[in-house]
Order: structure tokens, then sequence, then C-alpha cells
């Protein structure tokens, strides 16, 4: 991928990032690029790799909102940006890295729950340059980890789903439908704010026949001091749907949609 994209006709940037396997570790090559998940926000869950190669980046690279998490534990340059300025930082991230300097990107939570579009935006920018860093992923502490500790539901009893990117999302939607209603899983989802807020999410759902009395966890601003689970169920969730603003929600942009399943005790072993 070079150049400039279009998400309804391509190519996707996280396309382009699951293309193929990393390479394996050379220890005679220069060194890695690293896209690294910062966690939910907290630093409590910030893993020790992962702090490593944001202390030791000379320069790195991230939204704004993402930075500020981790800007106290490193003296590198940072290149903060927002979504109209991503292309910009890009950039000059990738001619940096091709200078010689060692580069570190971060990315919320952990980069392959729904970090993908950046990371091969941030491959793209290193390739364009002709670097020969690969970009190797430093996995982290996903908000769904936490959600799923919160509301108890075992990952391989459960559906994730991220919405939390560009573009169309009607196969995300179809495999939410499809895991309520035919397969009765339970629900992890990552919302996108803000066309499709956890009410948007449990109206789709009423209207594709799941159960409205199913139990609905929205888990806000996960290990924050502010951190909230506000509880429903599926029908009294769906009344906050509609609109694409942050005044048309009560929820921020902080969350994670738990949908549960009913969970029959066996009392007689």
């Amino acid at each position: 991928m070079s150049g400039e994209y279009d998400l309804e006709s391509g190519p996707d940037p996280a396309t382009f990032a699951a293309g193929g396997a990393e390479p394996d570790i050379d220890e005679d090559v220069v060194d890695p690029v690293y896209a690294v998940g910062v966690g939910p926000g907290n630093q409590e869950y910030l893993t020790p790799r992962g702090e490593r190669a944001i202390r030791e980046a000379d320069v790195v690279v991230g939204f704004t909102t993402v930075v500020e998490f981790v800007e106290d534990l490193t003296d590198a340059d940072l290149l903060t940006c927002g979504y109209k300025d991503e292309a910009e930082a890009l950039e000059a991230f990738g001619e940096r890295v091709a200078a010689g300097e060692s580069g570190t990107a971060v990315a919320m939570g952990d980069p392959n729950h729904s970090g993908y579009q950046f990371v091969g935006k941030v491959q793209d920018a290193v390739e364009r340059h002709d670097s020969d860093s690969p970009v190797r992923v430093v996995p982290g502490i996903s908000s769904l980890q936490l959600a799923a500790s919160r509301a108890r539901t075992p990952m391989e009893d459960t559906e994730f789903v991220t919405l939390h990117k560009s573009g169309d999302l009607e196969s995300e939607m179809d495999r939410l439908a499809a895991a309520a209603t035919v397969d009765e899983r339970h629900l992890l989802v990552l919302p996108r704010p803000y066309d499709r807020m956890p009410g948007d999410i449990a109206d789709f759902l009423l209207e594709e026949g799941a159960d409205p009395a199913l139990e609905a966890l929205v888990l806000e601003k996960l290990t924050h001091d502010d951190e909230t689970i506000h509880r429903f169920t599926l029908e009294e969730l769906a009344a906050h749907a509609g609109g694409n603003g942050t005044e048309d929600t009560p929820f921020s942009d902080l969350v994670v949609l738990a949908v549960r399943q009913p969970v029959v005790v066996d009392q007689s072993a």
C-alpha cells in the first residue's frame, strides 16, 4: 500500500498490515519499529515490554489522547496527531526512522483488537521511505480483556466484534446478529463513536430477533478513576439509540458493550 487510500474502494490499511506474518527476528538487521498497545489508559496495565519500547525510542508517534498516557515515560520527541493530521505525523515519523532514529508508534489497548488500520498506516509510512526496519506489534492489555473480567464472559464462550473502525460495518453487524440470535453466544463489542454506540447496537439486535431480556452491560472508562458499569436489559439499552454525536448518547467513547446470554448453573454436580 502506498499513497492515499479510500476505505470504500481500498486498500484498507488493516488488510495491508495483515498481509503476511512478521519476519523472523534477525539481530544483525536494523532495529525494528514497534507498534505498542498502551493498555486501557492506566499505566498499571502497560506491559514492561511496551514501556521499554516507548522509553528507548528516539521518536514516538500516536494520537494525542494516547500519547498523553505515556508521555512521562520517555524523553523521545513526541509526534502527536488527530484524524485530520494523522498522515502528516506518520510522514514525519517515517522520514525520521529512515534517517536512522528508533521509532515507536502507540495505540490504545492492544493493536490486535481493532488497531490494525493504524498498524497498517505506520507500516506504510516506514516502507515508503525505504527503511529496512520491520514493524513489530507489542500487544497490550485491551479494554476487552477488562470487560470480559468484569462481565464474567469467558473468551471461549464469547463473540468479539469491533466496530471501532472506518468504513462499512455490514459484515461486523451480521456477525453480531448471528452470535446473539443463532449461536447464542455472549457478545463483547467495541462500539464506534458516535454512530454505532451501545444503544444503537441494542436496537439493531432487537430488530434481528435477540431476546429483549438479555443482560447488557455498558462498561465505561475501565481502569480509570471514574470507571462505571451501567446495567440494562437489551430492551432498556435500546432506548438510547439514535443520533451520531456526543449529545445523542449518555456514554463516552471509552466504552465496551457486553451482552450476556443466560447461564444455567448445574447445582447437582
